[in-house]
């Protein structure tokens, strides 16, 4: 490959898939790490193919270097690291099962922003991350706050459960708590969430959503005292009737903030309200989100499993269908291009 990027020639996929499947040692893997990144930079950047990036990952954890894994995957814009459902449980489970729940958390980010919770089996493992994350830890930065509100949310709504309704309750709540704070802007951007202020008004709805739905399906305690530690504990807005030219040069709040600003004693008043219909329909869960979350996994997770293993079988039975076809295609080329040499030489040779 050197002499190829020296020659100024592209490397194809099929090349780079090559040494990364026959990696034999830890020094092959740093190399290939370049590679990597060499890769992404060239002309044929956008054919990177979802089974290198699978064995990139695999090869990371064969040889102990899951913070290249980790690192190429938080870095994937600069090594194109856009793993598939199956390689990013596969990520999950190592960091779960090393009980390393701040990198797992880092992987669930990552899910977020490439909006990748299609499968159930990534749901539930992301959740788990997520509620085990938020057990061990308890002071957040904002931007802490804003990836577990988002998470929590994607995730919570492709669910129809307890949990799934409180995890939604919860991720309005952290982002309508970071909305406050920093400003819908700081929400929203490089983020696949709405631009539309109100995220503590939606952490409400979902509330009066439960309140109407028949079944036994509640809103955890845990949630909502979130929801409610947050709506009593937002700071008092201090006015000056005569601000000086200092102040009056500082950037103003948008209306969209001042707006939100002005509505929580009136949000306050529907939490109330809505906590206690919530209570008189006894759909209050009094059980920690982490431990409905550990149930639902045993529960579901096995046959999810099986079902994920078998489209993974299929899925590499058309990588080696692809593969194969490029494989031809790359022979038909080489035939070419010596033939296109040979007629060269004949050509120089006859003058």
């Amino acid at each position: 490959m050197d002499r190829t990027y020296e020659r100024n020639l592209p490397v194809s996929s099929l090349t780079i898939s090559r040494f990364i499947d026959n990696i034999s040692s830890r020094e092959e893997l740093d190399q290939a790490e370049y590679y990597l990144y060499k890769f992404r930079h060239s002309p044929n950047c956008w054919y990177l193919r979802d089974w290198t990036i699978h064995s990139w990952i695999r090869q990371c954890f064969k040889y102990g270097a899951q913070d290249k894994a980790l690192y190429t995957l938080k870095n994937k814009v600069q090594y194109g690291v856009f793993p598939d459902n199956f390689t990013f449980n596969i990520l999950l489970d190592y960091f779960i099962k090393s009980e390393n729940y701040e990198d797992a958390m880092s992987v669930v980010s990552e899910i977020m922003l490439q909006e990748s919770f299609d499968d159930f089996s990534t749901q539930l493992l992301s959740l788990y991350v997520l509620y085990q994350y938020l057990a061990t830890k308890s002071e957040f930065t904002w931007e802490e706050e804003r990836n577990l509100g988002a998470s929590l949310l994607l995730t919570g709504l492709k669910q129809t459960n307890t949990v799934g309704f409180s995890s939604q309750l919860y991720g309005y709540t952290f982002l309508g708590k970071v909305e406050l704070n920093k400003g819908l802007r700081a929400v929203y951007h490089q983020m696949p969430l709405m631009w539309t202020p109100g995220y503590l008004n939606r952490a409400l709805q979902v509330m009066d959503s439960v309140a109407s739905l028949p079944g036994d399906v509640k809103i955890c305690k845990e949630a909502i005292d979130v929801l409610e530690t947050i709506l009593q504990s937002v700071p008092e807005v201090k006015t000056d009737p005569e601000p000086s030219e200092e102040v009056e040069g500082k950037p103003k709040q948008t209306e969209s903030e001042e707006t939100e600003q002005s509505k929580l004693p009136v949000y306050l008043t529907q939490f109330k309200n809505l906590y206690s219909k919530l209570h008189s329909l006894d759909k209050v869960e009094s059980e920690s989100l982490l431990t409905l979350t550990t149930q639902l996994v045993k529960e579901k997770l096995p046959a999810c499993e099986v079902e994920d293993i078998a489209k993974h079988e299929q899925k590499l039975k058309e990588w080696e269908q692809e593969q194969a076809l490029l494989m031809e295609r790359e022979k038909e080329m080489r035939k070419k291009a010596k033939q296109e040499q040979e007629a060269r030489k004949l050509a120089k040779a006859s003058t």
